[in-house]
């Protein structure tokens, strides 16, 4: 869930307020954040902010009455007994179009099935009696929740040894996507939203960092995204108006509206700038001619159905302005998720980096994502050769290895739903792209020679050992 500046949230089961601190740090103080303990005669916690506002009570009822929401999180809270009770009053807590998202026991994970029989017969039941998915996607549908959707989640729980959680945490995305296995998570995270549909999205700007004023250029590589089109460019002006200096809309030989599309909004506001390419087609030809055109101090490249990523977008600024070169956003750190992600296209994609990594003796974990943030300097010395979405691999591979400070972003990756289209991405169709990649990357490293021998490197010491930066400033495992 993206939280903008102001929006409220409500914390349902704070205890000791270890959670309330986090979220306080993610939504970076901007949000009123209410944290709620049915411990009644609870003192406050002594590690959140003072700005938390902090209410013990027995009932939600109590001492929230009149109050509304944008969003509520709770931890473990429903069991068949109060679930119905329960939700209603979270319902009615939520404004229009508000969510929650409630981390639970994972009630469908047979290793803890098996541990609650056995403590049955040893005289030491488990007191919860946890909702089933049939139960729990049921009871939500008839108070009137859309949206509903649970998702796998932590994978490291007792009793695994030292060794056991360093390779879960490092597994826990591929897990969580693996059929069959991702059942094994100890936890789901339940999310649903009140009606109406699509939810208002407040016109809140996120542009702080005058570096960035009228200094960017976007590049967006569209075919056949009439229905995407409009909803992006909607929110990336009301997000970050002030910093655009252009945004370069790509029309690749589209067979729909796209193009109609695109002149339309062009007439509404001068800094959107149409291509309409001519065959050949390809997202990689699309994304070289609108790098090409960029002429601000910045080049912001995404995809047309990163609408929902676009408040994440902030965090590449603040990467930049704090000293990198290029931001990438990461679908595979420690602490990105992923929702709809096909599985095939995650082992394609994990085992392409590990490849990578070895071939080039560099760390990594990420950088074939089209959502990208660079200084204008690197996108004037990339040699981009593909044709298609391999191209994504040079523009993020080639700064790493010239020597500029690349920094993985971690980021919510939300694959394409029945309203946006269908990706014309086919593994086994772009595969050899990113193989052939690989390969001139290796030969220009080790012999200067081949397509990219023209690759400027930035210095000696980084040609030795070029490094990825995660987001803390550490080196990305």
């Amino acid at each position: 869930m993206h939280v903008l500046p102001g929006q409220t949230i409500l914390e349902v089961g704070c205890g000791e307020g270890a959670f309330s601190r986090q979220l306080a740090k993610v939504t970076r103080y901007e949000c009123p954040l209410t944290a709620i303990t049915f411990e009644a005669d609870a003192r406050r916690p002594a590690g959140p902010p003072q700005a938390i506002e902090f209410l013990p009570c027995r009932s939600l009822s109590e001492v929230l009455e009149a109050r509304r929401f944008d969003f509520i999180v709770a931890h473990d809270m429903l069991d068949k007994r109060n679930a119905d009770s329960f939700l209603m009053e979270i319902f009615a807590l939520l404004a229009p179009g508000g969510r929650i998202l409630f981390y639970e026991s994972n009630p469908w994970n047979f290793l803890r099935r098996f541990r609650q029989g056995i403590g049955q017969i040893f005289g030491r039941p488990d007191p919860r009696l946890l909702l089933n998915r049939p139960d729990m996607y049921e009871l939500l549908s008839e108070l009137g929740f859309i949206r509903i959707f649970a998702v796998f989640n932590d994978f490291v729980y007792a009793p695994l040894t030292p060794k056991g959680v360093w390779l879960l945490r490092n597994l826990s995305i591929i897990i969580e996507n693996m059929p069959a296995f991702r059942t094994l998570a100890g936890s789901i995270l339940v999310h649903a939203q009140k009606p109406p549909v699509p939810a208002h999205f407040p016109r809140v700007s996120l542009t702080i960092d005058n570096m960035f004023r009228r200094a960017v250029s976007i590049v967006v590589p569209c075919h056949n995204e009439e229905m995407n089109i409009g909803p992006l460019i909607w929110r990336l002006l009301s997000l970050y108006g002030d910093y655009i200096y252009e945004i370069i809309l790509v029309n690749d030989n589209s067979s729909d509206q796209t193009g109609r599309v695109i002149d339309e909004l062009a007439t509404r506001d001068p800094r959107i700038k149409p291509i309409h390419r001519t065959p050949p087609n390809g997202v990689g030809r699309a994304i070289t001619d609108g790098l090409r055109m960029a002429g601000g101090e910045f080049v912001l490249s995404l995809d047309c159905d990163f609408q929902h990523l676009l408040p994440e977008v902030r965090d590449l600024f603040d990467a930049v302005a704090e000293g990198s070169d290029v931001a990438v956003g990461s679908r595979f750190s420690r602490h990105s998720v992923l929702l709809n992600y096909p599985f095939m296209k995650i082992i394609a994609n994990r085992a392409f980096h590990m490849i990578a990594r070895l071939v080039l003796l560099t760390r990594f974990r990420d950088l074939t994502n089209n959502l990208k943030l660079m200084r204008r300097e690197v996108v004037q010395n990339l040699l981009l050769r593909e044709p298609g979405f391999a191209i994504n691999a040079e523009t993020g591979l080639q700064p790493l290895l010239m020597g500029y400070r690349v920094i993985e972003v971690p980021i919510s990756w939300i694959g394409r739903g029945i309203d946006m289209g269908v990706s014309s991405f086919r593994v086994l169709k772009v595969g050899g792209g990113y193989w052939r990649v690989l390969y001139r990357l290796w030969l220009w490293r080790l012999f200067n020679a081949g397509p990219y021998r023209t690759l400027r490197r930035q210095s000696e010491r980084w040609h030795r050992g070029a490094k990825s930066w995660s987001d803390d400033g550490s080196l990305a495992e």
